[in-house]
């Protein structure tokens, strides 16, 4: 019995020392991995304290806000933050629907789009198609803001101008969604166009129910860039919406900026309120990005 818990010991310790490599860990390779570790966990804690320092400032007064050294934890949780932002004056559930409605059908739009077209540019031979590809691949290179001015005076001369399809329309076409589509369809074998054209397979077919299953991974990337950028997005917003009515999440926000000073303790109430859907697309997507890693390769 004691030489069999011997044994087992000296398995643990060996397997804890190979660090699942196959082979016996150095001492000097254990410092380095150790070292590195401790330096990311400080990067980590240092980008967390941010948002601590959010959610723990929105429960506060405003008297609190700048107190040093800082309370982490209030004494007293003021609740009646949160109702001030969502039913006050300016009522922040407005903002949201907003949001929800401008970002759920811009994210939706890119996502079809983009791998429409990534597919046709990876897997449809025409006349064209790689100089077609780069000279669309080129438009990345021109900046956001030299297209508002044009963006602008179309919209207006569309009636568009004042309108959540002002912020829609553009958002539902981009160039990287489009590239990042093609590079991953590009990766799929082309026996498996082959095969399905041989079985009757039209292009959609190919398309809907062979080729965009096994691009989930991508699919879910796009997905959660999109809905970030498209979320957090202030300048278009600012530029192209006027009533109040039809703010965004990152306009609503400047409610609580006043003339003279800020409503901190309401600001960040607002903010945690707003990073919470952030944070729920991307636990959910996460466990879809992992399941479509694991089921997006060819077995044969």
């Amino acid at each position: 019995m004691d030489s069999h818990k011997t044994t087992v010991g000296r398995t643990g310790v060996q397997a804890w020392r190979i660090g699942g490599t196959g082979r016996r860990m150095k001492p000097l390779e254990l410092v380095v991995k150790v070292i590195a570790t401790l330096v990311i966990g400080v990067f980590a804690v240092l980008m967390i304290v941010p948002y601590l320092w959010m959610i723990s400032t929105s429960f506060k007064v405003n008297g609190d806000v700048f107190k040093y050294p800082i309370d982490w934890i209030p004494n007293t949780f003021h609740w009646d933050n949160y109702k001030k932002v969502w039913t006050g004056a300016n009522p922040f559930y407005v903002y949201y629907w907003n949001s929800i409605k401008i970002t759920g059908i811009t994210v939706a739009g890119n996502l079809f789009t983009s791998a429409m077209a990534g597919f046709a540019f990876a897997k449809l031979r025409f006349k064209g198609r790689n100089a077609l590809f780069l000279l669309y691949l080129s438009t990345m290179m021109i900046p956001g803001q030299v297209l508002l001015l044009p963006r602008f005076i179309l919209f207006d001369w569309m009636k568009l101008i004042n309108t959540h399809w002002a912020l829609i329309l553009p958002g539902m076409f981009t160039v990287f969604g489009t590239f990042l589509m093609r590079q991953f369809f590009s990766t799929l074998p082309g026996e498996l166009m082959e095969a399905a054209r041989v079985d009757g397979a039209g292009f959609w077919r190919m398309f809907w129910q062979i080729s965009l299953p096994l691009t989930k991974p991508a699919l879910v990337t796009l997905l959660i860039l999109s809905f970030t950028w498209h979320w957090t997005e202030y300048e278009a917003p600012l530029i192209f919406l006027r009533d109040k009515p039809l703010y965004t999440i990152p306009l609503g926000l400047t409610n609580y900026v006043e003339e003279f000073g800020t409503d901190y303790v309401l600001t960040m109430a607002a903010s945690v309120s707003a990073l919470l859907p952030l944070l729920i697309v991307v636990i959910v997507c996460q466990k879809w990005f992992v399941e479509g890693l694991a089921s997006s390769g060819i077995k044969g």
